[in-house]
């Protein structure tokens, strides 16, 4: 099968900056679009960032300017840096592939663990 794992998650004062990453690995023949969400305490999980294979982006309003999204595809990596943390970017955040794999052939929708950024002075 497919696992996603995720790191780079912690605390960090309110201005500084983080980047998360997202390994995939396993029975895999290719990753078509992968993303970040995010989900806070007491609301529903949403859409941060999304990278197609061949490298267009695209992000939520609230992060604009602040965060970006980028993919190395030999290594089935996906990455987000965020700069300029506000409180209000304090959550768990998922990564989400949409991944081919071998073995036999077919398509699977695969979500990490989740990491846990705090933002917080």
């Amino acid at each position: 099968q497919v696992q996603l794992v995720e790191s780079g998650g912690g605390l960090v004062q309110p201005g500084g900056s983080l980047r998360l990453s997202c390994a995939a690995s396993g029975s895999i023949f290719s990753i078509n679009a992968m993303g970040w969400y995010r989900q806070a305490p007491g609301k529903q999980r949403e859409l941060v960032a999304a990278i197609s294979r061949g490298g267009s982006t695209n992000y939520t309003d609230s992060v604009k300017g602040r965060f970006t999204i980028s993919r190395d595809n030999v290594k089935n990596t996906v990455y987000l840096q965020m700069n300029s943390l506000k409180p209000e970017d304090t959550a768990v955040y998922y990564c989400n592939g949409e991944v081919t794999v071998v073995g036999p052939f077919r398509y699977l929708e695969v979500w990490g663990q989740g990491t846990l950024v705090t933002v917080s002075s």
